[in-house]
């Protein structure tokens, strides 16, 4: 190594997203192909020679060292044992930050396991996404939010019941055997599923049978407003009015009104009235 290149050695501490995040990651992608011997260059660069030869800032060279993502090995500099995970660290951030692009994302907090949790929906994959961004005249949401968490529960319960419909053979080893006669085989699904079909049972009994098909078709099967007006021959714009009837009345089940205890009873007799006996 050149003597007139002073790098620091590996120290503690340190944000690799505070200033050349993206040098960074192509010098460790470097580093990663093998150790390579340092060349010091003008104007602030530096050459690596290894498998491949490329230059890169002196600057990130240091700040790598700094970071304990690259070390020395005598006259050559080689990749750390934490630059893998640097790397895939890096990737999944840039996914991620790609995929946010594409998504419309909003925090809501669900019943999951019987508590309630903070969740991420993504209204622009959510099967209710399209309906929860419609506004109504005044500009205000058409679909209240109780309405939009009951129909993602409606879907969580679906899902955790197995009911979506088989489209492809299962080449799986059956682990149990359906008792003959066993309706539905609830001999090979597990409690959870049993529960979570149990409480779809009561939520398509809450709605009826006038009200439970729209929510069904929407928030289960992901189907768009327009294509259940034409299955089931509604007029335009009818089926956004019946899944709104439809999830109110699926949010009361959820939620049942609690009666006020505050309130007494009165009669009418007026101030100072009492009963002669």
């Amino acid at each position: 190594m050149s003597k007139n290149l002073n790098l620091p050695h590996k120290t503690s501490g340190g944000d690799p997203a505070a200033a050349g995040r993206k040098a960074l990651i192509v010098l460790m992608r470097h580093l990663l192909q093998g150790a390579c011997a340092v060349e010091n260059m003008e104007e602030g660069q530096i050459c690596l020679t290894g498998v491949t030869r490329r230059h890169h800032p002196e600057e990130t060279l240091a700040q790598a060292l700094s970071l304990g993502l690259a070390e020395r090995q005598g006259d050559r500099i080689a990749a750390s044992a934490t630059a893998t995970s640097f790397i895939r660290r890096a990737m999944a951030e840039r996914e991620e930050a790609f995929l946010t692009q594409h998504r419309e994302v909003e925090t809501a907090t669900m019943e999951v396991e019987g508590s309630r949790q903070p969740v991420r929906i993504n209204l622009a994959e959510s099967p209710l996404g399209a309906v929860a961004r419609l506004k109504d005249r005044d500009g205000g949401p058409f679909m209240p939010p109780m309405a939009v968490e009951a129909g993602e529960r409606l879907l969580s319960d679906f899902t955790r019941g197995q009911m979506q419909p088989r489209i492809t053979a299962s080449w799986e080893p059956r682990l149990s055997s359906r008792a003959k006669g066993s309706a539905g085989g609830k001999v090979d699904i597990t409690d959870s599923a049993l529960a979570a079909r149990t409480r779809f049972s009561d939520a398509m009994e809450a709605m009826g049978p006038e009200l439970s098909g729209v929510a069904i078709d929407v928030c289960c099967f992901g189907k768009g407003l327009e294509l259940v007006e034409r299955e089931r021959q509604w007029p335009a714009r009818s089926a956004k009015l019946m899944l709104r009837t439809a999830l109110l009345a699926l949010a009361r089940h959820y939620d049942p009104p609690r009666p006020d205890v505050r309130r007494r009873s009165h009669h009418w007799g007026a101030d100072g009235f009492r009963p002669v006996l």
